[in-house]
């Protein structure tokens, strides 16, 4: 591409879905530390903070298997997906159409911005609860599944309104608005966590006078390790840990963050996402879910999990601020994503007007609160379904050139359709999901691990005899692995 070309794509508003990214429009360091910290210190977290204490987790537990499930996470994005994103430059979706083939990933991406769709949706459920507290009007309990008041209804569509026309005007002006919201959000989410410990402090009467108090009081009153919640299941260690990891598994280890590390000027750039995990994955988890069992110790029967209402007991007008634009902050990159995803279908069409219609949906997912009072099960899922095909990409993009066989087949051969990658996609959802079905509900927070490994042998396997039945004189040939831009 000349140049004259690069600037009058720059000028139309290109956000380069289908060509790497010019040096020009790379961003620095901080870009991606307000990212991460904005979407991830956010409106979700109030709901999966609760949801911890609903599952009768222990303090232990919880503490330290956010710690090493964070870990785990940001490892995933330095080691698994950017060293990738920043050497190809590419979208995920792009990337996939060149390994899978246009039909194949046509199907992936619509599943990829499905799911993406009804995650924005949960965020934006979340902003519509602090409207609740203002205008009165009936929220969703638990056990809902459809919207509950008109008022409701009208609540989530003026938040979803807002949400895409951020996401829709593309990545630089959702990490500005990241930037500016992350630092005041993650302070009033600290101020939860405090505020919550004092009103504990304050309704048990407990003498706090050193750390080894707060966790005797964070052991008896707050994560008590009891039995869970009606229709919820236990959670241990495990679960906590697999589920810290695995939570944004469609984004590290399933690859979706390629498309935008691929702004980023460095590989190590992507440890901007521990300020992400360890500012919204532990402590604004740890803040809200002390919130929601304060709620419980006054009142055992109110089992709502509404952030409203939890952060307006909590901090007032400024708790009720904090969570519309957390759910604003988290849904605009996530809309983005989906959009992208969208877009790679119908590539002649406008992002922007692409990325406006995917908000649509998103918001009326959004209506059905089923969606937000099941998230750790949905946000497990979502992970597991797309997980397959990242495998497919660190395999093809690392390993199939040192087997001899080329990468990014589908464009090398014309072929629409890539059946090693197919098959590799279809037996990990068959194997995985099948286990969850015979074995039981709780594996669907384990089941990934082994998935990626299924994965990546199947793909492997397969593309070893299909390009050697198809393109022999291909398959001989060896090409080194991140030939694209280092």
């Amino acid at each position: 591409m000349t140049a004259e070309q690069q600037s009058q794509q720059t000028q139309s508003g290109s956000e380069f879905e289908r060509e790497p990214v010019p040096q020009s429009k790379r961003l620095g360091f901080k870009s991606f530390v307000g990212m991460y910290a904005g979407e991830h210190t956010a409106g979700t977290e109030l709901m999966i903070g609760p949801l911890f204490v609903a599952a009768g987790v222990s303090a232990f537990d919880v503490v330290v298997g956010l710690i090493a499930g964070n870990v785990l996470a940001v490892l995933s994005w330095v080691f698994l997906c950017a060293p990738i994103a920043t050497r190809a430059r590419l979208t995920l979706y792009y990337q996939l159409e060149k390994i899978c083939g246009r039909k194949l990933v046509t199907l992936y991406n619509l599943a990829n911005g499905v799911m993406f769709c009804f995650l924005a949706g949960a965020m934006v459920t979340v902003s519509a609860t602090a409207l609740g507290v203002w205008f009165k009007f009936p929220m969703p309990e638990l056990s809902d599944r459809y919207p509950n008041s008109v008022g409701w209804v009208l609540a989530v569509l003026a938040c979803g309104a807002m949400i895409s026309v951020v996401a829709a005007y593309g990545y630089e002006i959702v990490s500005k608005v990241a930037n500016i919201a992350a630092p005041w959000m993650v302070l009033v989410f600290i101020a939860f966590g405090l505020v919550g410990l004092g009103q504990f402090i304050d309704a048990t009467g407990t003498q706090i006078d050193s750390l080894a108090d707060v966790w005797t009081l964070a052991q008896t009153s707050i994560w008590k390790g009891g039995d869970p919640l009606p229709d919820r299941i236990k959670f241990t260690f495990w679960h906590v840990m697999f589920f810290a990891w695995f939570c944004n598994m469609a984004m590290h280890i399933g690859m979706s963050d390629l498309s935008v590390l691929r702004f980023a000027k460095k590989t190590w750039y992507a440890i901007a996402s521990g300020t992400g995990m360890f500012l919204g994955h532990f402590l604004a988890w740890l803040a809200a879910s002390i919130l929601y069992a304060f709620q419980l110790h006054q009142d055992p029967a109110n089992t709502k999990v509404l952030p409203g209402p939890l952060t307006y007991q909590a901090a007032g007008l400024t708790g009720l601020l904090c969570v519309i634009v957390a759910g604003w902050t988290t849904a605009n990159p996530t809309i983005y994503r989906a959009g992208l995803a969208f877009q790679a279908i119908i590539p002649k069409s406008s992002r922007f007007r692409v990325t406006m219609i995917t908000g649509a949906i998103a918001t009326i997912a959004a209506m059905f609160p089923a969606l937000a009072m099941k998230l750790l099960e949905f946000v497990a899922l979502y992970g597991l379904i797309l997980m397959p095909m990242g495998a497919v990409v660190f395999m093809d993009f690392w390993v199939i050139p040192k087997l001899g066989l080329r990468g990014s087949y589908a464009e090398l051969s014309g072929r629409s359709f890539n059946w090693a990658a197919g098959a590799a996609w279809i037996v990990t959802l068959a194997v995985c999901l099948g286990i969850v079905f015979v074995v039981g509900s709780w594996t669907l927070y384990f089941v990934a691990l082994p998935g990626w490994f299924i994965a990546s042998g199947v793909y492997l396997g397969l593309s070893r005899v299909y390009q050697r039945q198809a393109l022999p004189s291909l398959a001989r040939q060896q090409i080194s692995p991140g030939a694209a831009e280092a």
